[in-house]
């Protein structure tokens, strides 16, 4: 083969100016991939809170479907009603109704009805402030305050109760969680824990 021929041959399999256009290429369209990625994602909320109330010793594993920061989150829970002198059944009502707003799970978001909605108790803005409702001993408190208001509490259905409290559109929507808050709560009882509260704020 002549020499002229085999340059024109190299040339055309080398990593030349094609090749280096289409990695250029390629790059290029990478880097706007994620500027329009950074540019279109939401903006990061507000970072939550610490929690002034931590449990100490070992929980059950699991209480039927309830396990590991649900069954913390209702040990708090309990502990905030037993603070306020509340009795036991007013307990039983505010676990089994973080239970139906939820899952015991302190949510750092709402949900169509109330966007503004937050924590344990889906607590509005009108309840008290974002870190109150993002601290679960501190959401409890403002639920089992508003609970202390519902006249002839002890006499009424659990569900119709916590609807009382929370304005639920439906209010038989909790019934379904009673049973599982005691059981809850009995398995937490019978646990070696304590919750300790933070004391320096």
């Amino acid at each position: 083969m002549p020499a002229r021929a085999r340059r024109a041959v190299a040339e055309r399999v080398a990593p030349g100016g094609d090749a280096l256009g289409l990695i250029a290429g390629l790059v290029g369209v990478a880097l706007l991939v994620l500027l329009v990625f950074v540019a279109t994602r939401p903006p990061a909320g507000p970072v939550p809170p610490p929690q002034s109330a931590r449990v100490e010793g070992e929980l059950p594993a699991r209480v039927g479907e309830w396990r590991g920061a649900q069954l913390e989150s209702a040990a708090i829970v309990m502990r905030a009603g037993r603070d306020l002198s509340l009795g036991e059944r007013d307990v039983q009502l505010a676990v089994m109704t973080a239970m139906g707003e939820s899952s015991l799970r302190v949510l750092d978001r709402g949900d169509e009805a109330g966007p503004d909605s937050r924590g344990l108790f889906q607590q509005r803005d009108g309840w008290g402030p974002y870190e109150v409702r993002m601290d679960a001993y501190g959401s409890a408190v403002l639920f089992y305050r508003a609970l202390a208001r519902v006249e002839g509490r002890d006499a009424m259905a659990p569900t119709r109760v916590a609807h009382a409290v929370q304005i639920n559109r439906d209010p038989d929507h909790y019934a379904r969680w009673w049973d599982d808050a005691g059981e809850v709560i009995a398995a937490i009882d019978a646990a070696d824990v304590r919750v300790v509260l933070d004391r320096s704020g």
